[in-house]
């Protein structure tokens, strides 16, 4: 989808190199006025042989540097899984064996670069980038045409691929936590299953294993999601009930897990990652899971969530969203009047960046914030 928001000023010369790392292979390239400027470069990732790992990273960033119309001024790009990266280590990663006892991946990079290096994770940074140039500014724009004065300034950003990922970004700040683990929603309570954990209802597994025990078949003979999508799409053979349904199971749970998180940290919600393709089939349930409700000891109906939850991705859902219910209150012992909302509201969306495109411009707004943090204290000193 075509992205109108980085022309509202976000400019900036600086070149920073990225990488969208993943379990199988590399994807490298650079960034400047928020823009990818060079090809990107695929190499293997080799994430169970450290040595030829550590090599194609290296080399991965050489061949995109020599690329570039200028010298970088920094290396930024976000890893999978929760790990030290604030102090460049990448440690434990399931798809990446090679690191685990942690890895000084960043360290390395700036010995052989010369330039600072800053490493992230993926969740985080596809929040961040929707943030800065994806849903959120385009949900305000929507809001702002239709003559809605309420802006949205915080977002939970969560990816359905491989694994379940998510970050939160507050009023323009990343929340990494103390630990560098803030948002680390797979490990939330699987609804359908609550001896096991989110992610195991909410990745790519979790299509095959919905679809496979739907038809009776050996998981491992269950087809990949795409092949699933187009089953449930009726463009190939297939079981297409099976096929929606998985998608359904996976939306309850991933809905189960939204609500829970955005109970405490009131948030727009945007989805990525590989799985966000087949949003039709999943973001009804998932929606019609946040406006659920619980029951009260007497058996009275309780709300799960205070905001009512839209679909942002239907007419009806969106229309209903940006819906104005704005009034005028008379102040007390007063002739004035103030406006009042009786609603409290969010919405849920699909990324209006692509899930690498919303990473990069993250990973690139991250580095040039903290070069600006840097040279302001140099400016100081």
């Amino acid at each position: 989808m075509k992205n109108v928001f980085l022309s509202n000023g976000l400019r900036d010369e600086r070149v920073v190199l990225t990488l969208d790392g993943g379990g199988t292979s590399f994807r490298f390239s650079a960034m400047q006025n928020y823009t990818q400027i060079v090809d990107t470069v695929r190499t293997p990732s080799f994430g169970d042989d450290l040595d030829r790992c550590l090599a194609n990273v290296i080399e991965g960033f050489e061949q995109v540097k020599a690329l570039c119309p200028e010298e970088p001024s920094a290396i930024s790009f976000a890893f999978p899984g929760p790990a030290p990266y604030a102090n460049g280590i990448i440690g434990d990663l399931a798809n990446m064996p090679a690191f685990r006892g942690g890895v000084a991946l960043g360290p390395m990079l700036e010995d052989h670069f010369r330039i600072p290096v800053y490493i992230h994770n993926d969740g985080d940074m596809f929040a961040y980038g929707e943030s800065i140039a994806g849903l959120l500014p385009w949900v305000n724009d929507q809001l702002a045409h239709a003559g809605v004065e309420k802006r949205f300034k915080n977002l939970l950003g969560v990816t359905l691929g491989t694994g379940f990922g998510s970050g939160l970004v507050s009023e323009g700040r990343l929340l990494i936590g103390d630990n560098s683990m803030a948002g680390e929603i797979w490990l939330m309570r699987n609804k359908r299953n609550p001896n096991t954990f989110a992610e195991e209802g909410a990745s790519i597994r979790a299509i095959r294993r919905v679809y496979a025990a739907e038809v009776g078949i050996p998981e491992d003979e269950a087809p990949e999601p795409k092949v699933i999508a187009d089953i449930a799409e009726g463009l190939v053979a297939g079981n297409r009930g099976a096929a929606i349904e998985a998608f359904r199971a996976m939306g309850e749970v991933v809905g189960d897990a939204i609500a829970n998180a955005i109970t405490v940290f009131d948030a727009l919600v945007v989805v990525g990652g590989g799985l966000s393709g087949a949003g039709k089939y999943f973001l009804p349930t998932l929606v019609d899971e946040l406006n659920s409700a619980y029951q009260t000891s007497s058996g009275e109906a309780q709300r799960r969530l205070t905001q009512l939850a839209f679909n942002l991705e239907s007419e009806e859902g969106i229309g209903q969203f940006i819906g104005d219910d704005i009034k005028q209150i008379k102040v007390p012992r007063s002739n004035r009047t103030v406006p009042y909302g009786e609603r409290r509201f969010t919405g849920v969306g699909l990324s209006r960046l692509e899930t690498s495109r919303a990473i990069a411009i993250g990973a690139y707004s991250f580095a040039l914030q903290k070069l600006d943090a840097v040279e302001k204290i140099r400016t100081r000193a």
